[in-house]
C-alpha cells in the first residue's frame, strides 16, 4: 500500500509564497510520475502540476504557469510544489497523487491511482 503525506500548507497573504511537500512510502517512488491537484469549496478537483518519474518533464495548468514549480527528490521519496505570487483564487486543499504507468493525460484525475489526504492553502487578499 502506498501512502502519500502532504505538508507545508497554511495561510498566506496574496503575493506570498509557500512550498508544499509530499512524502511517499515505498521503494519504487522513482518509477512513477507524480502530480498535484487542488480543490476549492464547491468546485471540482483540478490539475495543478505534474512531473515525470525522472523529473525531466513537467506539466502545468495555465493558471499557475510561471508562478508554480514542481520538483522531486527521488532519494527522499518526495515531490514538491513551490508556489510564488499566490492569489486568493489559489485557495483550496492541495493533493498529491501518484501517476499510473504509462503516464498519459497528466491533467486527468483518472491518470492517478493513489492520493494523499491533502493540505489546506488559504491565500488572503
Amino acid at each position: 500500500q502506498v501512502q502519500l503525506i502532504e505538508s507545508g500548507g497554511g495561510l498566506v497573504q496574496a503575493g506570498g509564497s509557500l512550498r508544499l511537500s509530499c512524502a511517499a512510502s515505498g521503494r519504487t517512488f522513482s518509477s512513477y510520475a507524480m502530480g498535484w491537484f487542488r480543490q476549492a469549496p464547491g468546485k471540482e478537483r483540478e490539475f495543478v502540476a505534474g512531473i515525470s518519474a525522472s523529473g525531466g518533464t513537467t506539466y502545468y495548468a495555465d493558471s499557475v504557469k510561471g508562478r508554480f514549480t514542481i520538483s522531486r527528490d527521488n532519494a527522499k521519496n518526495t515531490v514538491y510544489l513551490r508556489m510564488n505570487s499566490l492569489k486568493p483564487e489559489d485557495t483550496g486543499v492541495y493533493y498529491c497523487a501518484r501517476g499510473r504507468i504509462p503516464y498519459y493525460r497528466p491533467s486527468n484525475t483518472a491518470t492517478y491511482d493513489y492520493w494523499g489526504q491533502g493540505t489546506q492553502v488559504t491565500v488572503s487578499s
